[in-house]
């Protein structure tokens, strides 16, 4: 098929692969404009955009998708369909209609739930035991369309959201060839989401990365799974601000919110439950990260010590 994608960030690149190596002609890929990255603020591509022109795609990078230029455009490229994925801009009706077989979206999570744009770390920061993909045709709501196919997948007790998004990019990947395959060859049954809640995931930000103590063990595992690679959880030790890369749930037990009941090999630290968590890796201000372990051979933390005062 003759296919328009959108896609901007790492997620996105599996898909426009597969759809090369699948022998689909990508006409045209739409994806954000460059960005300041870093201290240096240096102008960055997408990597939806490296890999596009790495195969001599032409890219477009409209500040606004709404306006006519874009529409224009992608009438001239003439798709069978339009692909999506995490393209991070909300499509016009006239848009979703320009293609013959509309749009079609690669969402990581299984609707009607996590809807918006960070199911992924919201399905680990909840604590959720399994999560999937869905190749959803497209309508005018914020992820609110068909069904055409479903991919399910158990999370790690100790996956980060960083490992589950990799995974994530790879089944829907796959699923949207599958899926593409099926609209073609005319065997796709698009089915209404499921009724019921939904929650929606929005965009994750800073304020979520101070870890409150007395939280349950889970709750605080689940937070620094849920925001690795960013923002990064986050507390205080001995006074200064210290990012949490890795913990996992420990068997011992204690008193104290955010004591320190253990400084052995790791930091064991209570939570509000009486529950532990051992913090495996960590990352000083101005420092790089490091097991804690090594934190530990240069920083005193004694037993007793109360994280995030």
């Amino acid at each position: 098929m003759n296919i328009v994608f959108m896609g901007t960030p790492d997620f996105a690149v599996p898909c426009l692969e597969k759809l090369i190596e699948a022998g689909h002609n990508v006409s045209g890929v739409f994806t954000q404009p460059d960005k300041p990255v870093g201290r240096k603020l240096v102008l960055t591509p997408p990597q939806v955009k490296k890999t596009a022109l790495k195969y001599n795609i032409p890219v477009y990078q409209p500040e606004k998708i709404k306006n006519s230029d874009s529409v224009d455009i992608i009438k001239k490229l003439a798709p069978d369909i339009i692909v999506v994925v995490a393209y991070g801009k909300i499509l016009p009706a006239e848009i979703l209609n320009i293609a013959p077989y509309g749009c079609v979206n690669v969402h990581a999570s299984l609707l009607p739930k996590y809807r918006g744009a960070a199911p992924i770390q919201w399905a680990v920061l909840n604590g959720d035991s399994k999560t999937g993909v869905c190749i959803m045709q497209m309508d005018e709501g914020l992820d609110t369309g068909d069904i055409i196919l479903k991919k399910e997948t158990e999370i790690g007790e100790n996956e980060t959201s960083a490992e589950l998004f990799d995974r994530l990019s790879v089944i829907g990947a796959d699923a949207l060839i599958e899926a593409l395959d099926m609209i073609e060859n005319g065997s796709a049954v698009a089915e209404k989401q499921e009724p019921g809640e939904y929650q929606y995931a929005r965009m994750i930000g800073r304020d979520l990365c101070p870890i409150d103590w007395s939280d349950n063990a889970n709750a605080v595992h689940n937070k620094v799974r849920g925001l690795q690679t960013w923002p990064v959880a986050i507390t205080k030790i001995n006074g200064k601000n210290v990012k949490i890369h890795r913990t996992v749930l420990s068997d011992k037990t204690g008193i104290n919110c955010g004591e320190v009941i253990d400084n052995k090999n790791n930091l064991v630290v209570c939570c509000g439950d009486g529950k532990c968590v051992e913090i495996l890796s960590l990352q000083p201000e101005g420092k790089k990260a490091m097991d804690t372990k090594s934190f530990l051979q240069g920083n005193k933390v004694e037993i007793g010590t109360i994280l995030g005062e």
